[in-house]
């Protein structure tokens, strides 16, 4: 990602990393968040969520980012299957300068499994630095 909002280019695509259903993490996370929730249909959607904010969290702590303003537009259309690899990518669709030190950025997020099929997307706003 550029070190500043003006280097950010609209169309830009950064990889968000990626990160497993883990089995045992879905037996946890499934038995804590989402009771009656059957393993053998996947990870639920809170927890495909949560996947995909780790990987965003991590990705984001080297950006010029210094607030993220709202996640939007989310959108669930499969829950993967214990072991899957899910990969992040985040594409830039918009840029409005705000004053002299910062400018709004506005993303279309994305989770792919392993054959690059949608699972996750949402859009986000976040506040970045000049």
């Amino acid at each position: 990602m550029p070190a500043s909002f003006d280097e950010i280019q609209i169309g830009q695509v950064v990889s968000l990393g990626a990160a497993a259903v883990e089995p045992q993490a879905l037996a946890i996370f499934t038995a804590a968040f989402t009771p009656g929730w059957a393993v053998e249909r996947g990870a639920p959607d809170a927890m495909v969520f949560a996947i995909w904010a780790k990987l965003d969290a991590i990705a984001h702590t080297d950006w010029p980012q210094t607030k993220r303003l709202g996640v939007d537009a989310l959108r669930w259309v499969r829950n993967p299957p214990a072991g899957e690899l899910l990969r992040g990518r985040m594409t830039v669709m918009a840029k409005d300068p705000v004053g002299e030190g910062k400018g709004i950025v506005i993303c279309q997020h994305d989770l792919l499994d392993e054959a690059g099929r949608l699972v996750f997307s949402c859009l986000t706003r976040g506040v970045f630095s000049k």
